[in-house]
């Protein structure tokens, strides 16, 4: 069976529920060709099954890389509010045939890896004493 068209489906997906942006989507994706070449680097050979968790900190890393300290925002724009939003993208695409998924796979795998706060905004923050310093 052929995979649909990744664009087709995240149309679709928009169209009918319209929480999270079709950029949303794209960076998802991203994220996971982030983390399945970084793996194809390391250990060689064909792509690997990812975890929630190694998705979500290739998502973190990219945001930071993409974005730095406007990453927060626009991923606020785009539906983000936690990890878990990543996980409902995953099986969104998942169930629509896009992503493929092994038996152990659960939406609850993407629960509170971390704070959006503490991985957009904390490392952006001034460190307490900087600004004496620059004096």
């Amino acid at each position: 069976m052929e995979k649909p068209a990744f664009e087709d489906v995240v149309a679709s997906l928009v169209e009918n529920d319209a929480t999270y942006d079709k950029e949303a989507y794209n960076f998802v994706r991203d994220s996971l060709s982030l983390v399945l070449a970084e793996a194809r680097k390391e250990h060689g050979g064909p792509d690997r099954q990812v975890s929630g968790p190694e998705l979500v900190d290739g998502f973190r890393r990219l945001a930071l890389r993409r974005f730095g300290p406007m990453a927060d925002t626009v991923l606020e724009t785009w539906g983000f509010k936690a990890t878990r939003d990543v996980g409902t993208i995953v099986f969104q695409l998942i169930d629509a045939g896009v992503f493929g998924r092994t038996p152990e796979d659960k939406p609850e795998d993407f629960d509170d890896l971390f704070e959006f706060h503490d991985a957009f905004v904390v490392p952006f923050l001034p460190r307490s004493g900087d600004a004496a310093r620059k004096r």
